[in-house]
């Protein structure tokens, strides 16, 4: 039986690349682990941020269209927010971080959790929740964000669709269980149960109209495997539920098949490897433009057609205290 432990990586759709970039480096502290291109728009940047090595299930990926780029609308079928997880007692120095940095954000009481919500420059929302669990990867040694405050990895996501109950049936197909609810708020939480962070989905009910996919809008949700072997179940597990999914595709730093679940959420499967030092050094990630080798012939018309990009700029973090949250 094909069953995902969670979240491996989630894709977005930004607006300016060196915005996107500056954001998530010198705001949120990530690494830019992957500058490259999306395989099927060579035209059009993928950049990877997480943590220190780029581990799964903490990078959050953009594919950044420039600011003529069509504007996503959201509504039913989409991911309304990203979670991530932040050390116990970190929420009151991220509260303070994003106001220095001029983003607004507010203290939200969900399922008994407290988030911190808000938004990127294009749009995509955000939520910061604290835990106790162990950071599944290393830290950035150059991030702005002081090693005990930096970003674990996703906590998880809330999908909004005009019924949940659908998707939820989908989720407990590919290894998530119902767990708990908000009957007033409309929301369910479904958790994998596996070790570790990036294991629930919430799903909450909404009347807007279908999302439009755009700039500002979450293009995908990948979830976890191990490997092809397990791909290849869940090809079967998801032809059970009367989901298509794709063969399996060589994304270089892991291998993927995708999905589209009944209520409009594109769902992605990713192995946990080979990782993103097949193609350069860990100590060197995301320096420069990566290519597969199948675009390495191209590589001269690739640069000259990718709009212009700026490379955030890393540096120690400041001598910060800790908040209380």
């Amino acid at each position: 039986m094909a069953e995902t432990t969670g979240i491996h990586h989630v894709t977005a759709i930004g607006g300016d690349p060196t915005r996107n970039a500056r954001f998530y480096v010198e705001t949120l502290g990530l690494r830019l682990v992957k500058r490259t291109v999306n395989h099927d728009d060579t035209g059009t940047y993928h950049l990877y941020f997480g943590d220190g090595e780029g581990t799964p299930g903490t990078n959050i990926t953009f594919f950044p269209w420039t600011d003529d780029g069509r504007q996503g609308e959201f509504g039913a079928g989409q991911t309304q927010y990203t979670a991530y997880a932040v050390p116990e007692g970190s929420l009151g120095y991220w509260a303070d971080r994003l106001a220095a940095h001029g983003v607004d954000a507010e203290r939200v009481e969900v399922l008994g959790q407290e988030r911190l919500r808000f938004s990127d420059p294009d749009g995509i929302g955000l939520e910061l929740v604290a835990t106790d669990a162990e950071r599944p990867g290393e830290p950035w040694a150059d991030s702005p964000v002081p090693a005990e405050h930096q970003l674990l990895a996703f906590a998880g996501v809330t999908l909004a669709l005009a019924d949940p109950s659908v998707t939820g049936e989908v989720l407990e197909a590919i290894g998530y269980e119902r767990v708990s609810g908000d009957t007033d708020a409309g929301i369910t939480r479904y958790d994998t149960g596996a070790d570790g962070l990036g294991t629930w989905v919430d799903l909450v009910g909404t009347d807007t109209p279908r999302g439009r996919m755009g700039v500002g809008t979450v293009h995908h949700v990948a979830f976890r495997l191990a490997d092809e072997d397990e791909q290849r179940a869940m090809q079967d597990a998801l032809d059970e539920v009367g989901m298509d999914a794709t063969e399996i595709i060589d994304r270089t730093y892991f291998r993927a098949i995708y999905a589209r679940e009944p209520g409009g959420v594109l769902f992605e499967f990713a192995t946990m490897g080979p990782g993103f030092d097949a193609d350069e050094p860990v100590e060197s990630l995301g320096e420069r433009l990566a290519l597969p080798e199948w675009l390495e012939d191209e590589r001269e018309e690739i640069e000259a057609a990718l709009p212009a990009f700026e490379a955030p700029t890393p540096g120690p973090a400041a001598n910060e205290t800790s908040a209380d949250d």
